[in-house]
């Protein structure tokens, strides 16, 4: 008799103890936890780049493939017009002559405007170029 009491006893404390990690999966839709979509424009799109230096110092960028370079002081935007800115690829690379690291926060507030602020990082390297591919994806590295 005792030891079928204690038999039920540790089969119930079994079944009643919450376990972590539960052999039971809930299929969720990707809406739940897929978070932003990523930026993107249609291919052949007139774009409006507006950079917008957020640091206090003076930051440089060159446009590529025009090898065009400027200067743009602390506070200050700068817009770049591009025709068809998905054909070809376009590449901007940016940088802080004192070698200090930038964050580019990307952003899209209207349907022709690709805005780029460059804001002082901690991390390092930091981010160093925006890249517009000919299908109209929008890449930071």
């Amino acid at each position: 008799m005792f030891k079928l009491i204690s038999a039920t006893l540790i089969t119930t404390a079994l079944l009643l103890t919450p376990t972590n990690n539960s052999p039971v999966t809930l299929a969720e839709t990707c809406a739940s936890h897929c978070g932003a979509r990523p930026l993107q424009f249609k291919p052949g799109q007139y774009i409006r780049v507006q950079i917008v230096n957020r640091t206090p110092r003076v930051l440089k960028l060159e446009e590529l493939p025009e090898m065009r370079r400027i200067s743009v002081e602390p506070g200050k935007k700068y817009i770049l017009d591009q025709q068809s800115a998905t054909e070809p690829n376009l590449s901007l690379l940016f940088w802080d002559d004192t070698g200090r690291s930038l964050q580019a926060n990307v952003s899209k507030p209207n349907f022709g405007t690709l805005r780029l602020e460059l804001r002082p990082s901690h991390k390092f390297p930091g981010d160093r170029s925006l890249y517009i591919l000919n299908d109209g994806q929008i890449n930071v590295f």
